[in-house]
């Protein structure tokens, strides 16, 4: 009873903090946007799984996975880092905000050559190929991705929210639509391409109804490339992280084929579609893991082991059930045709426990400008992916492509630190954010 008198005592003092009510509520316009973007993931993507087969779902969903391997590449690494200048600079707004704008343009002008030459590797067919670059089109309205940055600075997602909501809104209207007329995998792939335009066209209508000045009038040349300096090892560790989460898909499609691909995906995105919530949760309490470290180191780690204890236990509470009803899961979602996925679910949700870890983790990384150390561990990461995918696939299937994602991510986000003396102590704290978690004060 003491115990939970003291637990409820904590959590009172927490709750009514005046700084945790306006990260709360910042965190539940989030937490709103992306609930309604699973229940559509759910009832829209699974229905246009099973619409399109395994088959023509793999072919959608690896030209997806080879866009988005190279995608990362266009952000230049830009996003932590801005969101850091402009907390820590307000009054610099519009600049910071101009530059980015236009080196993140310019990055996706280049990432479309490298999507065009990197096709020329492949075994893909025309078909295939078109696919990829109408979806790889969006990557140019990515740029508007400034303005996010802005609001998540002024812990304003509501905005951000919004935008989102209505791009989820017409794009979902879009795929009932195809899928009720009959139509061909083509417009499925068109809406990837719709789905950007309408995201960047809501934002920036969000940044004038602030009645905030054009940012893309605005370019420094020195402040462009103090940003570039900063993140040149997130760009590569973006691209990497990029290969490692999407690898896997790619090499399924060359080594065992499109129909596999579709089944692989299909578990895939039923363990992916909860990785929003490392992502909203961490975006939303970077700003006061920022301001923590201004008023003591003390405050600063007692953040960062909350926030660690509560990726992982948040984590391990999705994947049991998700373990032990695998089987119904596929077969109430997407049907007897793509049973063999629950072999690939039961593993591959597991990786969400260190993927969860990882993306805390990352944002320490970035708020101690040990970008580099960032980098190493996502080439140890992709490194040893690309390695046991080679290994594991021809013994084991799309089981095996699953295991290698989640050694993977244990070697990334865990074992890594075990290497670099500079990181034991986050060791010791991601450690007992696993086995003891009431270690928390």
């Amino acid at each position: 009873m003491k115990i939970l008198r003291e637990i409820k005592n904590k959590a009172e003092k927490i709750l009514n903090h005046q700084g945790f009510q306006r990260y709360a509520k910042n965190t539940g316009w989030m937490f709103a946007e992306q609930i309604l973007r699973l229940i559509a993931g759910l009832f829209v993507g699974i229905w246009i799984a099973r619409y399109l087969g395994p088959e023509k779902f793999g072919i959608f969903s690896y030209a997806l996975a080879f866009t988005s391997i190279f995608a990362g590449i266009a952000k230049l690494g830009l996003d932590g880092i801005v969101v850091r200048d402009l907390v820590s600079e307000p009054d610099r707004r519009d600049v910071y905000l101009g530059t980015a704008f236009w080196l993140k343009l310019v990055g996706a002008i280049l990432t479309l050559g490298i999507i065009g030459a990197a096709t020329l590797f492949t075994s893909n067919d025309a078909i295939t190929n078109r696919y990829i670059f109408i979806i790889a089109g969006g990557i140019i309205f990515q740029s508007f991705e400034v303005i996010d940055f802005y609001f998540q600075s002024k812990v304003l997602s509501k905005f951000v929210s919004i935008c989102k909501m209505t791009q989820l809104f017409l794009s979902s209207l879009l795929k009932i639509y195809f899928v009720i007329t009959g139509a061909d995998l083509f417009w499925f792939v068109l809406v990837s391409l719709i789905d950007q335009l309408t995201i960047s066209v809501s934002l920036y209508f969000a940044y004038r109804y602030q009645r905030l000045p054009s940012f893309y009038r605005y370019f420094n040349f020195e402040i462009a490339k103090r940003l570039l300096k900063d993140s040149w090892p997130l760009i590569f560790s973006s691209l990497v992280i990029s290969i490692y989460m999407r690898i896997d898909q790619v090499m399924i499609k060359e080594m065992l084929g499109e129909r596999e691909v579709g089944l692989y995906s299909s578990a895939v995105r039923l363990s992916e579609v909860w990785y929003f919530l490392p992502m909203i949760i961490t975006n939303s309490l970077f700003p006061a893991i920022v301001n923590a470290k201004k008023v003591s180191e003390e405050l600063y780690y007692r953040r960062l082991q909350r926030l660690y204890t509560l990726m992982v236990w948040m984590a391990i509470g999705i994947s049991l059930p998700v373990t032990f009803l695998s089987d119904w899961i596929i077969k109430f979602l997407y049907g007897v045709a793509y049973i063999e996925a629950s072999k690939v679910l039961v593993i591959h949700i597991w990786a969400g426990v260190f993927v969860f870890l990882g993306v805390a983790f990352s944002k320490y990384l970035l708020n101690e400008n040990l970008n580099k150390k960032s980098f190493y561990r996502t080439v140890l990461g992709v490194t040893a992916n690309v390695i046991l995918n080679l290994i594991y696939i021809p013994k084991y299937g799309i089981s095996g492509a699953a295991i290698a994602t989640l050694l993977a991510q244990v070697i990334t986000n865990y074992v890594y630190d075990l290497f670099d003396k500079e990181l034991y102590f986050q060791l010791k704290l991601k450690t007992l954010a696993i086995i003891n978690p009431m270690s928390i004060k």
